[in-house]
């Protein structure tokens, strides 16, 4: 089993910034993808960001230039570096892994979600 544990959510003026942080742990050979989704008010989850274990990243189209998703393989761990933010960047932001686990299988696993309200 794999754990996530996210933080750095909470209340921001629009214009700032917050860094949310992704914690994996458990039964982990390795993590393939690590991702950022969000749900907004009556809003369907969607993707914010994502990031493979080589590095390569995609975005949605509503955050490009604003966000950016690293990671740090050693820790595993992700990041998303939000600026610029706005009133429609508030939302529950949910950290999702692709982790190969101790039967060498790949399963996809979902953290509690970390709340993000900017104010405008």
């Amino acid at each position: 089993q794999v754990q996530l544990v996210e933080s750095g959510g909470g209340l921001v003026q629009a214009g700032g910034s917050l860094r949310l942080s992704c914690a994996a742990s458990g039964n982990i050979r390795s993590i393939r993808i690590m991702a950022w989704y969000r749900q907004g008010p009556g809003k369907q989850r969607e993707l914010v960001a994502r990031i493979t274990s080589g590095g390569s990243t995609n975005y949605a189209d509503s955050v490009k230039g604003r966000f950016t998703i690293s990671r740090d393989n050693a820790k595993n761990t992700a990041y998303l570096q939000m600026n610029s933010l706005k009133s429609e960047d508030t939302a529950a932001y949910y950290c999702n892994v692709e982790a190969e686990s101790g039967d060498s299988l790949y399963y996809k696993y979902w953290g509690q979600g970390t709340q993000v309200t900017v104010s405008s």
